[in-house]
């Protein structure tokens, strides 16, 4: 289950998501993660730790993997605060609270809710252009007030095994709700990122609360041998400089230019991805939201420079996949448009963008059975779309599935009877209840 999901939630994020990149500072953390795993309730579970690209403050785990965001890292002040919050994310693990959240698959519905939301009212012709998601579906996976503390407490526990003063997890809070307000403020009253951050954080406990929690289940605990000054404090600072150098880009320049062309301000998104650029060159999620400006603009060559640009930097930047994807479709290269489209699903299987245009492409190829489940996911993410049902019921009836069609088609005359692909939905429609009726008939 936390090997399916894992992919849609690091992908599922503003921007474009997926791993932040920095080996060097992986290695240092997942050391620490690795230690927090080894000493907790279910130690022989397998484990991966990611950073996640993302300025959205906020940790999370599920069965197999741990993640805490850019933006969260980059604003704890040491190693103890660190240690805390992946230990109250692996305590949600060790007692079993996320496998009884995801066992229901609310995750894959949020997740092509959140998507839903990321295309609503954009015109359809440019649906290409989406950067990323709204927000990724874990960010829906919510937890009990009870679960919380219980994570909290197991946290704590941890986080005092390993010789760290356990008084930072109150640090940890308050530097978490600090960073949560700060994003807030940067996202502004509109913005559906906003709608998605205030469901995560009204499931739980106020900070005040919470806090008086925290200090009574350390005043509980056994005395413990602290190690060196129990945080570590300068050699985290060391870790994270450069992330936290980055992570002020993303939210100043990267963040806002992403929002700017949501909202179609095209020239002033342009202006701050190449602000962003010039701050720092080596992120891959800024040359692609270039290519992306440029790809709205219908300059395909530039912005497949761009686009290429992120592959070298990062040959697995699933949005760059994409767009380069969309652009090859756009030039009518349909079978060099799937080879992107599937190498960008196979790394994030939830990208309902790039199963639309994979699907389009095996359609113009008219390899009409191998586009149905991806023009399915799509027309299920959006519903009304002006033409996806038509083209669902062209291919089934190209592979004899009449009754399929017939409901396809149906749901086009619903959706727009009046264009293109309703007039030919509503010349088919005719034919194939004549064809139904008569095999009932001969039943």
């Amino acid at each position: 289950m936390g090997k399916e999901l894992y992919p849609n939630a690091l992908w599922g994020d503003l921007g474009g998501g997926g791993e932040y990149k920095d080996e060097k500072l992986k290695a240092y953390l997942n050391d620490i993660v690795m230690k927090i795993h080894k000493i907790s309730h279910r130690p022989n579970l397998p484990f991966q730790f990611a950073i996640q690209n993302s300025s959205v403050p906020n940790a999370w785990a599920i069965p197999g993997y741990v993640v805490i965001t850019r933006g969260l890292l980059a604003s704890l002040d040491n190693e103890a605060e660190f240690t805390f919050v992946m230990g109250h994310e692996i305590g949600h693990v060790s007692a079993r609270h996320s496998a009884r959240q995801i066992t229901s698959g609310m995750l894959l519905q949020a997740g092509l809710a959140a998507a839903g939301i990321a295309m609503s009212g954009k015109n359809y012709s440019d649906i290409a252009l989406n950067v990323g998601s709204a927000a990724g579906g874990l960010l829906l996976l919510k937890y009990s007030r009870d679960h919380e503390l219980e994570a909290d407490r197991l946290g704590i526990i941890y986080m005092s095994k390993l010789g760290y003063n356990p008084q930072h997890a109150i640090s940890a809070h308050k530097n978490l709700e600090k960073a949560s307000q700060e994003y807030l403020k940067s996202i502004g009253k509109e913005s559906n990122e906003r709608s998605f951050f205030e469901d995560l954080l009204s499931t739980h406990p106020r900070t005040s609360v919470r806090i008086e929690e925290i200090q009574h289940m350390i005043n509980e605990i056994k005395p413990i041998a602290i190690t060196g000054d129990g945080t570590n404090r300068e050699k985290f600072q060391t870790a994270v400089a450069e992330l936290k150098d980055l992570n002020k880009i993303y939210v100043e320049y990267f963040d806002k230019a992403v929002r700017e062309f949501g909202k179609n301000n095209i020239d002033d998104a342009d202006i701050l991805a190449s602000k962003a650029i010039k701050a720092n060159a080596s992120q891959p999620a800024f040359h692609t939201l270039k290519g992306f400006i440029r790809l709205k603009r219908k300059d395909y060559h530039e912005a497949e420079k761009y686009f290429n640009t992120a592959l070298n930097l990062d040959k697995d930047y699933e949005p760059a996949l994409r767009g380069i994807g969309a652009i090859r479709y756009y030039k009518g290269e349909y079978s060099d448009a799937a080879g992107y489209l599937k190498r960008g699903i196979s790394l994030f299987p939830q990208d309902v963008i790039a199963h639309y245009f994979l699907g389009m492409s095996y359609y113009k190829m008219k390899m009409y059975k191998t586009a149905i489940p991806h023009l399915d996911l799509f027309a299920e993410v959006q519903p009304r779309h002006p033409e996806i049902h038509g083209i669902l019921g062209i291919c089934y009836e190209n592979i004899s599935d009449i009754y399929s069609a017939y409901n396809e088609y149906i749901m086009q005359l619903k959706v727009n009877p009046t264009n293109e692909m309703g007039r030919l939905a509503a010349s088919r429609v005719g034919v194939l209840r004549l064809i139904i009726e008569g095999s009932k008939i001969r039943r």
